[in-house]
């Protein structure tokens, strides 16, 4: 079994070693998560486990959410994601998983929603370095400059780097080294950092070294 949890980010800090070095890590409260349901390769075509994370209150859920978390005896859950599989797996539906799954993973993959930064223009997005601030240049100092010949094709070829939404897209950080796990509250430290903002809603798997 591939393992997976749902969980949030809560936020950055610092351990150190004996030695007296830093290590930056990333504190991620990981489940309880609840096995909504499993995927089968005869009925939907993959193996997946369905885990749900953070119940929602039942008059702000819909019917169908209602539906499908009563099905294991569960509430609605706010965060719903699958964890895909190679193969069968041993866990039942209705099943409560904790972090002590990870307690003997070296390493995970993190993903999340990063930070939205709204529209911006090519040298935050892209890291353009921009005109020159001297001789000639006129309130252009931030343009991306020219962004396609003129004869031919005679339009922007399409995958041009150009000003645009920035951030709010789903990003994989993999092979995070696990640090440290703390049953009683939750909790996984991982080294380095995770996207998205503290309290975003984050999924971790166990990294696949295929």
């Amino acid at each position: 079994m591939r393992v997976g949890l749902l969980g949030r980010k809560v936020g950055m800090t610092q351990i150190y070693e004996p030695d007296g070095t830093a290590i930056p890590i990333t504190v991620l409260e990981c489940g309880p998560c609840t096995v909504l349901q499993i995927r089968t390769a005869d009925r939907d075509g993959y193996h997946a486990v369905q885990l749900g994370f953070d119940d929602k209150k039942r008059k702000s859920a819909t019917q169908a959410e209602r539906g499908h978390a009563k099905k294991v005896a569960a509430e609605p859950k706010r965060y719903v994601r699958e964890i895909r599989q190679d193969g069968p797996t041993e866990v039942a539906e209705g099943q409560t998983l904790t972090v002590e799954m990870f307690s003997e993973i070296k390493n995970v993959d993190v993903i999340g929603t990063s930070k939205g930064r709204g529209f911006t223009g090519v040298l935050k997005r892209h890291g353009f370095k921009g005109l020159r601030a001297t001789h000639g240049v006129k309130r252009m100092h931030r343009h991306p400059g020219s962004s396609g010949p003129s004869a031919d094709p005679a339009h922007t070829r399409k995958g041009i780097k150009k000003p645009g939404q920035h951030g709010n897209t789903r990003v994989t950080v993999r092979n995070l080294k696990v640090v440290r796990i703390d049953p009683t509250n939750n909790l996984l430290l991982i080294r380095g950092a995770v996207p998205g903002p503290n309290g975003g809603y984050i999924t971790i798997r166990q990294t696949n070294m295929v």
